[in-house]
């Protein structure tokens, strides 16, 4: 039995109908064709599917499409602005912490997670923040070098222009 949904993605609305069943991941992917959210073991262990939703990172594997109904939901594809590169990919590629890119989109979204609820963090935030998210190519060591370079690109008396910077 179908059953209407009001997904906020990327911050444009979509109405779609969904089986019980559907994740969210599938219908990101499937339904409305936003591949950069990526399928690894379908079990929640791996967290390559990870988004925010209300600002927080989910396994989309995990959440129904129906648990996402009316929720504000940022794929890797709505951190772009108007062609532009996030501040936060482009940290990531500077410091070649994508590689073969297929956790990058959500270790990516889960800086941004972190940066927006504290734009100042220690190593060990950053560590914390990104644990869960399986990579085999850069061992971590760039990921987390990427998202405390971006905190060192600004001062802390700039701390509320780089939030507006990484919002």
């Amino acid at each position: 039995m179908l059953t209407n949904v009001t997904l906020n993605i990327n911050g444009k609305t979509y109405h779609i109908d969904v089986e019980p069943y559907w994740t969210l991941l599938g219908v990101i992917r499937n339904i409305l064709g936003m591949t950069g959210t990526k399928i690894g073991c379908e079990r929640g262990d791996c967290g390559v599917c990870t988004v925010l939703v209300d600002k927080k990172p989910v396994r989309s594997c995990l959440m129904l499409a129906a648990q996402a109904h009316g929720k504000k939901i940022l794929t890797i594809e709505g951190l772009t602005r108007d062609g532009s590169l996030h501040p936060i990919q482009r940290a990531f590629i500077e410091h070649g912490a994508v590689q073969c890119g297929f956790c990058s989109p959500a270790l990516i979204l889960s800086t941004k997670a972190l940066l927006d609820s504290n734009p100042n963090p220690t190593e060990e935030q950053v560590r914390k923040a990104l644990n869960g998210i399986l990579c085999r190519c850069t061992g971590y060591v760039k990921p987390v070098k990427a998202v405390l370079a971006i905190h060192r690109k600004t001062s802390p008396n700039k701390a509320n222009k780089r939030r507006a910077l990484i919002n």
